[in-house]
């Protein structure tokens, strides 16, 4: 299915970053080590690259992949993309700073194992930036599942970083353009939480 969905001339989401990884851009810290989960055409990970940070990518679909790496050579950055399954992938490495933007493709039961991995790649000390859609995105059909169980709320996120120190737990809409894949009125949520050292 993702393989179809990128294997397009276009950009689905964009090549310009998520708004609110712009909008989280002091996270990004000038030679630290970041981790990208799902993260499509690079976006996102080559923003990040553009900022400094040492940034390796994992996305399922070659496709993808491929615009990714043409994106990042357009922009002149470097960026470790890795094709990978995220729900069977060790999370052997450790990063400063694990993002995953849009990446509400599973369920509760998978989402629980891709929560759990993502914070055994995070260093301690070191922060989980997510960012997504609440239950109430259903309504505006502008992006995302059409799935609201795959869907964030506050709770869901506080509950599975339990012993982190959040900084920011907030669900919030507003208009976002984000290539075609994300485009209009949108029901999101911003977490930011760090790692106990």
């Amino acid at each position: 299915m993702w393989e179809d969905r990128f294997n397009t001339p276009d950009y689905v989401f964009g090549t310009e970053p998520a708004l609110f990884l712009q909008e989280h851009a002091d996270h990004l810290t000038p030679g630290a080590s970041a981790l990208a989960v799902a993260d499509g055409e690079g976006r996102n990970s080559v923003f990040m690259a553009q900022r400094g940070m040492r940034v390796t990518a994992l996305e399922f679909a070659p496709s993808a992949i491929s615009k990714a790496r043409t994106l990042a050579a357009e922009k002149g950055v470097e960026v470790t993309f890795r094709e990978v399954d995220v729900l069977s992938h060790d999370w052997a490495d450790q990063f400063e700073l694990v993002v995953g933007i849009f990446i509400q493709f599973v369920g509760p039961a998978d989402r629980r194992r891709l929560f759990e991995g993502m914070a055994r790649s995070v260093a301690p000390g070191c922060l989980i930036l997510l960012h997504g859609y609440t239950p109430k995105q259903i309504d505006y059909g502008t992006g995302g599942p059409p799935f609201a169980e795959n869907m964030y709320t506050e709770e869901i996120l506080r509950d599975h970083f339990p012993d982190w120190s959040v900084l920011e737990c907030r669900a919030y809409e507003r208009e976002i353009s984000e290539g075609r894949g994300h485009n209009g009125r949108s029901a999101l949520i911003d977490f930011v939480a760090r790692k106990p050292a």
